[in-house]
């Protein structure tokens, strides 16, 4: 009898917890999407200590247009093919959400092959060939033209240097990938397809790394003269 009653104390006390309880959940249930996002805010980010402006960005363009492009095109339509019309590119663009797949995958990959950490993202400078197709049987869509390629590095002793993925699945630096088919002979993709065209079969760096090896390196960007809004 006494629990009885004692149970009969506390009955209201549930009944009370459970109407608040209901109420949370039907709040929740009715949220707009904009309430909601009211109460999860994304976290601040703050300007890199890199970032340059609008009047700067023009100065070091100008100071391109000025001191590089006629270089260029002179050695462009007056060397390299004068038969040839040839516009210099003004810029190289990745697809953003390319980009960000690509740090995803670099991330992952250099954790699989026991980097510790990725420390920069390294970009060379390069130039499209004048051929209609890469190697790989890829088409050139800017032949001839300047471009850009990158790849992550990693710090050893207190230096940074670009990696790749070797055969064993761990990270390798490319220098000594390089250093490895220059002390075999080979010399650059240039050298050896100059060499084949004067009739000798060049082994493709076979002997300084295998297929199974992995390219972290990202390329085949879009490039070409500015848009005439910019700059």
């Amino acid at each position: 009898m006494k629990n009885t009653k004692y149970l009969l104390r506390l009955l209201p006390i549930f009944v009370i917890a459970i109407c608040i309880g209901c109420k949370e959940n039907n709040k929740t249930k009715h949220q707009t999407p904009e309430q909601e996002q009211s109460e999860e805010k994304p976290q601040l980010v703050e300007a890199p200590k890199n970032i340059i402006t609008l009047q700067e960005a023009d100065a070091i363009y100008t100071n391109y247009s000025k001191h590089r492009i006629p270089m260029i095109t002179t050695y462009e339509t007056q060397e390299r093919a004068p038969e040839e019309a040839f516009e210099p590119a003004r810029f190289v663009d990745f697809d953003y959400d390319m980009i960000k797949n690509y740090i995803a995958y670099v991330d992952q990959e250099a954790k699989n092959a026991g980097v510790k950490k990725v420390t920069k993202l390294r970009m060379y400078f390069a130039n499209y060939p004048n051929e209609k197709t890469f190697k790989d049987g890829k088409k050139v869509i800017h032949p001839r033209q300047n471009s850009l390629f990158i790849l992550p590095t990693l710090e050893q002793n207190g230096e940074n240097y670009s990696f790749y993925i070797g055969d064993d699945g761990k990270a390798k630096l490319i220098i000594d990938w390089k250093d490895s088919a220059l002390e075999k002979g080979m010399g650059t993709v240039l050298e050896q397809s100059q060499t084949a065209r004067a009739g000798i079969v060049p082994n493709f760096f076979s002997n300084a790394t295998s297929y199974n090896s992995k390219s972290l390196i990202l390329n085949r960007s879009g490039s070409g003269p500015p848009p005439k809004t910019e700059f």
